[in-house]
């Protein structure tokens, strides 16, 4: 079982071959991060002829916007009366307006762009593990479908034939999303960025951040960027110390394993329209098949930091448990990416100085969360509104003991896996 992400190696969007930032350049915004959310944020403002230049630590992608499930979800993680709970009525109900939309914001970009990401647009299905499971998505549907939403509870025989196993009774399936290759999707997006007019650096770690008049000068080992507008869009990779952002979520991590591909006589009968999935656990599983078959498991926490031993009695554990008419699957490779969690499980736009916008706290819904954020910052800083954000622009308070939420997280999920291998837990 290699440490290799499989979106990497089966993406049919080409890498791209960029030169860091040398010598001293200005613009009208500089961008720092190249994920999803920074180049949608460049290839935004570059369609309306803004002097955009972006900078990346190291390649496109080199963190989560390419080693995510690549789920195409609509929404938050938290059902949308408790977004309204958390953060007002009005608040709420735009996070669940906006992010309602926002899968229909990405396939539009996919088809606007021609990228080529292996996108499927059959839906992703929430699948009950248990009684509380079942009832958890009863809830959800209610919420929605009063929303208008086009879900849809699946019970008994049309749930296991949409997911192919019998341990699987209530599932909810969500039409307004998909899947893709992330790994793809975040190249195209930086095609598209380029192809508009946006410079975009790679290997180019922002060493500092000074105000120069009126401006901000971003440093780099081998050169600068002064622009009096900038986007820190760093998220679950911020690290520097002169970055506010890691004051503001908490780190956690998503490890995926993957199959070789099965054929059909097989697997066919395993998600056969291709749906992402996810179940109802506190510390869920993740399930989806690629478009060469291959079954690809993933679940909360770091597999990088864990004996392979381990990983793959767990990925042999869930396996069995869903689908065990696979028998013996001889996993292909591993990898482990990140996520910024906030206590709330919402996320943050904020100016952590004048003429700064920043976001972090995507809880696990990068790809979609990220797209229109994107779309939401060129929007604002174009026109001053916010009215193409999930959220208002407002201060944000630091998460207190960040340090200690990340290592209780963690442990939760070591623990449950290991009960998992040991079949404490079912």
């Amino acid at each position: 079982m290699k440490e290799q992400c499989l979106w990497h190696y089966t993406s049919k969007e080409p890498a791209l071959e960029l030169a860091p930032l040398r010598g001293e350049h200005t613009a009208d915004v500089a961008v720092i991060g190249g994920g999803i959310t920074g180049l949608s944020t460049a290839l935004h403002l570059a369609e309306a002829g803004v002097n955009v230049r972006l900078i990346e630590a190291g390649n496109i992608p080199s963190g989560g916007s390419g080693r995510n499930v690549g789920l195409v979800n609509a929404g938050l993680w938290i059902p949308p009366d408790d977004i309204s709970e958390a953060l007002g009525e009005k608040d709420g109900e735009q996070v669940n307006t906006i992010l309602g939309q926002a899968p229909a914001e990405v396939f539009s970009l996919i088809e606007r762009h021609g990228i080529e990401c292996q996108a499927t647009r059959t839906g992703t299905l929430h699948m009950a593990h248990n009684g509380k499971g079942e009832q958890e998505l009863a809830r959800r549907a209610e919420q929605l479908q009063r929303r208008g939403s086009p879900v849809e509870l699946l019970e008994e025989e049309d749930c296991q034939q949409y997911v192919g196993t019998r341990r699987v009774r209530r599932a909810l399936l969500d039409r307004r999303a998909g899947t893709l290759n992330p790994n793809a999707y975040t190249r195209g997006l930086a095609r598209a960025a380029i192809g508009a007019g946006a410079h975009v650096h790679t290997h180019s770690p922002a060493k500092a951040v000074a105000r120069e008049g009126d401006d901000w000068q971003v440093i780099t080992a081998e050169g600068s960027v002064r622009a009096p507008r900038l986007v820190i869009a760093t998220n679950a990779y911020t690290q520097d110390h002169w970055n506010e952002v890691r004051h503001h979520f908490f780190l956690g991590h998503f490890f995926q394993v993957a199959s070789p591909p099965l054929p059909d006589e097989v697997a066919g009968d395993i998600l056969p329209e291709r749906q992402g999935a996810w179940d109802t656990r506190t510390v869920l599983s993740s399930l989806r098949r690629d478009p060469d078959g291959r079954l690809i498991l993933g679940s909360l926490g770091c597999g990088e930091s864990k004996p392979a031993a381990f990983v793959r009695c767990w990925a042999d554990r869930i396996q069995q448990h869903y689908f065990p008419q696979l028998g013996r699957v001889d996993w292909e490779c591993t990898w482990t990416g990140r996520i910024a969690f906030t206590p709330d499980h919402t996320l943050r736009l904020f100016e952590p100085a004048p003429d700064i916008l920043a976001v972090t706290g995507y809880n696990g819904r990068g790809v979609t969360t990220g797209t229109v954020v994107g779309k939401g910052f060129a929007h604002y800083i174009l026109h001053g509104d916010c009215s193409l954000l999930p959220l208002p622009i407002r201060p944000a308070k630091p998460i207190s003991a960040a340090p200690l939420w990340r290592s209780a997280y963690e442990s939760g999920f070591t623990l449950y896996h290991a009960g998992q291998c040991l079949r404490l837990v079912a």
